[in-house]
């Protein structure tokens, strides 16, 4: 349909590193026969492709280690990866009641690359928010086969030089995916007369042993006092009740929005 000098322009913009969607716009010729045009004349040329990444760890490039930290707290929380055979995709559940979460997970997502794409998908009472290239799986080493809480979660010693950098932001990624912060009461008999106290706690619920670990761990190094509250016979809830821890978190951390 196309004659053999509008291919062999097309080419020569290819060949200079003009994308695909603006060679196809530039010519008038559709996307799709221009990535053909790319694929053949590659494999004519025994060019080798590879999709371009921005993947810190290989590429060695700096990035975002702030944004990383509350990634890596949400990935723990309520986060995981899917393996497809040309790429893996990273989704973080978010519940609808917390707007501003969903543009903070996007914002850390593209903080720490900027090229992936990165998309909403509405779900009963939450947005899973996905961002999709093959090297997801380098920045979360963790990732693999079954649940989170049924294999070892152990951070590498890099991924724990940034929690040490950036405890906070780690610990604010873990309370805004699997914690919360309420506030309780109780009542207490003052001058004869039976009174209401209300007072604001924080909680992180997981299941994995060691992800709460990773919580503890990091609240004791920041001087947070913790306590472990039994889900029955599972000690799945962190809690930070005291006072001064409570302030503490409330300047770094702060409910959801």
């Amino acid at each position: 349909m196309y004659d053999h000098e509008t291919r062999e322009r097309a080419l020569a913009l290819l060949r200079q590193g003009v994308t695909n969607r603006v060679v196809a716009e530039r010519l008038d010729v559709p996307r799709g026969t221009i990535g053909w045009w790319r694929h053949v004349d590659r494999k004519q040329r025994g060019e080798t492709f590879e999709r371009p990444h921005d993947c810190p760890r290989c590429a060695e490039r700096p990035y975002d280690h702030k944004a990383y930290a509350y990634l890596l707290g949400l990935y723990l929380g309520d986060g995981h990866i899917i393996s497809k055979p040309k790429q893996h995709h990273l989704s973080i559940f978010c519940a609808d009641d917390w707007p501003g979460l969903i543009r903070e997970t996007e914002k850390a997502m593209r903080n720490v690359m900027a090229m992936p794409c990165v998309k909403r998908r509405q779900k009963k009472g939450c947005v899973e928010v996905k961002s999709f290239t093959q090297h997801w799986t380098c920045m979360f080493p963790q990732h693999g086969r079954g649940k989170k809480h049924e294999r070892p979660i152990i951070l590498a010693p890099w991924q724990q030089r940034i929690v040490d950098d950036h405890p906070w932001e780690f610990l604010r990624g873990l309370i805004h995916s699997d914690g919360c912060r309420i506030t309780n009461w109780t009542t207490r008999m003052v001058g004869g007369e039976r009174k209401r106290y209300e007072y604001p706690r924080y909680f992180f619920s997981n299941k994995s042993d060691d992800i709460r670990r990773l919580c503890s761990d990091t609240l004791t190094k920041v001087g947070v006092e913790w306590t472990v509250l039994a889900r029955g016979s599972d000690p799945f809830n962190i809690s930070v009740a005291r006072k001064a821890s409570v302030a503490l978190m409330d300047r770094h951390i702060g409910p959801k929005y």
